[in-house]
């Protein structure tokens, strides 16, 4: 996320980005409303770890305002100058600088750790585990966690397993007002329009395939057939796979996929589903790019250690193989709409933030009572992000009658 060259990373330049993305947030104007008036969060220290562009900036904001101590953290990668700038102006501590590297990206998430949240708002559960190693203090003393993504919530679910989870963590990316539209719709639609900006290349007539026929997979197949692409998918679990194929796609293993595959989007979350012999495999001047994970699903070593890695192209960077083939990696293998591009669509976010506002409001109010585990978002949390939706749009449910009720329950 880079400024333009005529735009200077300034205060103003990022509040204005911020204040763009608040017109199509209607449903964290209203939760806002909602916390401010209860008082909720008044006093607690909230850390939000999430992708620092201008949308979670408007869930920082709103914590603020609804009385939280806020903090925020984001890698390098993933910072936008112009709105991190704009925060801090604003008050917030930020830990949070556009570009900066691997061991700096660490060395500001211990300084965020060390503001000693209560509650932590996270993206990929890295902060999560970062203060399970290395502050087992803050961690003994936090109320709780929530986890924005499949990639992250995976991870706590194997640490619970183990009895190495020791904090309650709400799992926000398992609530349907948050897969079913930030992960289908939203990052379905935004990394395929990243990759198609990124490249200034189409999709039509191309041989795409996605690797994983989840929610992300779903939507990133979805957006790149509505392009016009050949899309095939990889699949481990044969349910998946079957319902890739009634939704019109070849499925094929990727050994199979790899020597046809002319952009490969890999959408598991899982680490090395895309391995050094795939990459072999593929036709000269492949594409690769993760969609909602990171370079960990990509065979990142090895193609650095062939040590021909150049930028072709900003965000590009092409690999000559042993064989001599090249295969193009954008981002540096990193979630391409993240790294590169604006994100999710305003709309689709203001319903995971919402989500992300609203956990922070049941850990405030009941995990002091909860065991450490991944959770679920409550019920009417969920149902509350949708109608608060509806209604901004003009739509109305069906009433439930009693006639209704009594059918339903019938036998």
């Amino acid at each position: 996320m880079n400024a333009s060259m005529s735009e200077t990373v300034t205060p103003s330049a990022g509040q204005g980005r911020i204040d763009w993305a608040l017109r199509g947030m209607p449903v964290l104007k209203a939760i806002e409303k909602r916390l401010t008036e209860s008082g909720t969060l008044v006093g607690l220290r909230v850390g939000v770890a999430l992708v620092l562009e201008p949308k979670t900036a408007n869930l920082a904001l709103a914590l603020n305002r609804a009385g939280a101590d806020v903090s925020v953290y984001c890698v390098g990668r993933n910072t936008d100058g112009r709105v991190a700038s704009a925060l801090a102006e604003a008050g917030l501590q930020v830990f949070a600088e556009e570009g900066a590297g691997d061991e700096r990206d660490l060395e500001l998430a211990r300084d965020f750790l060390r503001t000693k949240p209560d509650i932590l708002l996270d993206d990929g559960a890295s902060l999560i585990r970062l203060a399970h190693r290395e502050f087992p203090e803050l961690v003994a003393s936090m109320l709780g966690a929530a986890e924005e993504t499949t990639s992250g919530v995976r991870p706590l679910r194997a640490m619970n397993d183990e009895g190495a989870l020791h904090i309650p963590v709400i799992a926000v990316n398992d609530a349907k007002t948050k897969y079913l539209f930030d992960n289908v719709y939203g990052t379905g639609q935004s990394c395929v329009m990243a990759m198609l900006d990124i490249t200034n290349l189409q999709l039509a007539g191309r041989n795409v395939v996605v690797v994983g026929y989840g929610w992300v997979g779903t939507g990133v197949a979805k957006h790149a057939a509505a392009m016009g692409a050949r899309v095939i998918v990889t699949e481990l679990d044969p349910i998946k796979a079957l319902q890739a194929l009634h939704d019109g796609y070849r499925v094929l293993s990727l050994a199979d996929a790899a020597p046809q595959a002319e952009v490969i989007f890999a959408a598991t979350g899982i680490a090395g589903v895309v391995t050094a012999a795939h990459v072999a495999d593929l036709p000269s001047g492949a594409i690769l790019c993760t969609a909602g994970g990171g370079a960990f699903e990509l065979p990142m070593d090895y193609l650095d250690s062939t040590g021909t890695g150049r930028i072709v192209r900003e965000a590009i960077t092409e690999y000559t193989l042993p064989s001599g083939k090249t295969v193009q990696v954008i981002s540096e293998g990193d979630c391409l709409n993240c790294a590169d591009a604006e994100g999710n669509p305003i709309e689709v976010m203001d319903l995971s933030l919402s989500l992300q506002a609203l956990a922070a409001e049941q850990i405030a109010t009941e995990a002091t009572s909860w065991a450490p585990g991944v959770y679920p978002i409550s019920v009417d949390a969920e149902n509350a992000v949708a109608v608060i939706r509806l209604r901004h749009e003009g739509a109305t449910l069906e009433p439930l009658t009693d006639e209704l009720t009594a059918a339903m329950r019938s036998w």
